[in-house]
């Protein structure tokens, strides 16, 4: 029996959420809808024109919200990261226990700054991200325990760690380990700027296939260089045994090793898409480590997002997890 639904490596990084007006990423040169990797003293440049704005700040990174979410659902989820010793790295181990996620962040701390990452929402909900990696760009497979991934059912690879080497090597190391001690695999793209630009770091992850991919429609386009979602599902249907593509306001359509079934997302009117996805993979991950069909698990995955975006931040309320899931409880 697993002690760990899931074993989530990735970054941590301490979110500072801003609503800001179109107008202002024009004038900062950003690209709505990306992530940029920055270094401090940018970031600090920016905070600086947004002076005065309410700012939200909560422990984040692609992983760490995905793993909260499966802790609010009722799962069990270990989190592999680095945090420096100070300020804010002790504010994000804080704050991912006081979310029922346990890591090894009591342990001894190096000097250095703990990650950060700037999401700037503007008023169609969408979200752009400037992030410096800080410590976390030196994950490495010194934070991996082969022992605790061992005691879970997936490994879930945050596919931002392939920007780095050390990362890089991390997530490969990672999954190894899990196939040699049975543990299933999954993988989130996490941004089309990671398949543009880091293609290789996943197809080291990847391998000969992976159990469970998730990944966006741009995502899904840009890695299967395809011109049509028709084609690009036909090319994860060979790298993955189960898929969970996400595709906005329509929902998701999902894989289960033999046919694609869609998923319709509910109507709303978004406020924030911060953190949708992320939540979306933890939905899924609860529902496939607690006996769900990957249909069920995929309607309390399209339902979870669905609220999530009618609200500011990357996770869902107190209570609301409980909501979801029981709206479930009679469905196959």
């Amino acid at each position: 029996m697993t002690h760990y639904d899931v074993y989530g490596i990735g970054h941590a990084l301490v979110d500072v959420e801003l609503h800001v007006p179109d107008a202002f990423l024009t004038q900062a040169g950003l690209q709505k809808g990306s992530m940029s990797l920055v270094d401090e003293a940018y970031q600090n440049r920016l905070l600086q024109q947004v002076a005065g704005l309410p700012q939200h700040r909560s422990c984040g990174g692609s992983s760490a919200n995905t793993l909260i979410g499966l802790a609010q659902f009722g799962g069990r989820g270990f989190h592999a990261c680095k945090v420096a010793e100070d300020e804010a790295g002790a504010f994000f181990a804080q704050d991912m226990r006081l979310h029922g996620v346990d890591n090894s962040l009591h342990l001894a701390r190096s000097p250095g700054t703990t990650g950060r990452c700037l999401v700037f929402i503007t008023p169609d909900a969408e979200r752009t991200m400037c992030t410096h990696l800080g410590i976390s760009e030196q994950f490495s497979t010194e934070q991996i325990s082969p022992d605790i991934l061992g005691q879970a059912e997936y490994l879930y690879i945050e596919g931002y760690l392939v920007s780095s080497p050390s990362g890089r090597a991390a997530t490969v190391e990672a999954a190894r380990l899990a196939r040699q001690q049975g543990v299933k695999t999954a993988l989130t793209f996490s941004d089309t700027s990671m398949v543009t630009y880091f293609r290789a770091g996943l197809d080291a992850i990847i391998g000969d296939g992976v159990d469970l991919l998730f990944c966006n429609e741009s995502e899904a386009m840009a890695y299967t260089g395809s011109q049509t979602l028709a084609q690009a599902k036909q090319g994860l249907s060979t790298i993955a045994r189960r898929v969970g593509l996400t595709l906005g306001a329509q929902g998701a359509t999902l894989y289960d090793g033999e046919r694609w079934m869609d998923v319709p997302g509910l109507p709303v009117q978004p406020l924030d898409s911060n953190g949708a996805g992320d939540l979306f993979a933890a939905a899924l991950l609860f529902g496939m480590t607690h006996g769900y069909s990957l249909a069920k698990a995929g309607r309390l995955a399209c339902h979870a997002a669905s609220l999530l975006v009618t609200q500011s931040g990357a996770r869902l309320k107190a209570g609301q997890a409980r909501t979801v899931l029981d709206l479930q409880e009679h469905v196959q």
